[in-house]
């Protein structure tokens, strides 16, 4: 599979007018990633909580970002979400990522989205290694 960008990618892309616009710090010594966001209420579910899509669409974006610690082009093989709280719309939210183990060209990677030092949504996920065209 080969992958190529084109900055229109839903989370990330600066140049997707729909899109969350998330901006994630890389650490390449903690193979982790890093995004401070806030979140507004075009993206709700119920009244005042973000949607769960878009909460599962964020932790994936961050693991691949933590790849990105160790490589370029990476798509989500698999993706566990735990919501453990609701998360609201308009905080400061806190998601990261990190690498934990690898195998050949797949990366497991927990990732978690914090709001004031509390975890409200938990993920594990495999991520493969692509190259890019």
């Amino acid at each position: 599979m080969e992958v190529s960008a084109d900055d229109r990618c839903f989370v990330c892309g600066p140049d997707n007018a729909a899109g969350l616009k998330a901006r994630f710090d890389i650490d390449r010594e903690r193979r982790r990633a890093v995004c401070i966001i806030r979140i507004v209420d075009t993206y709700q579910g119920w009244q005042g909580i973000v949607h769960g899509g878009i909460i599962a669409a964020l932790v994936d974006e961050a693991g691949v970002y933590a790849c990105r610690s160790v490589g370029e082009h990476f798509v989500t093989a698999e993706l566990n979400v735990k919501y453990k709280s609701p998360v609201p719309i308009d905080q400061e939210l806190i998601i990261t990522a990190e690498v934990v183990a690898s195998r050949r060209r797949i990366y497991s990677v927990v990732g978690k989205i914090e709001l004031a030092g509390k975890v409200l949504v938990e993920s594990q996920a495999k991520i493969f290694e692509v190259t890019s065209a």
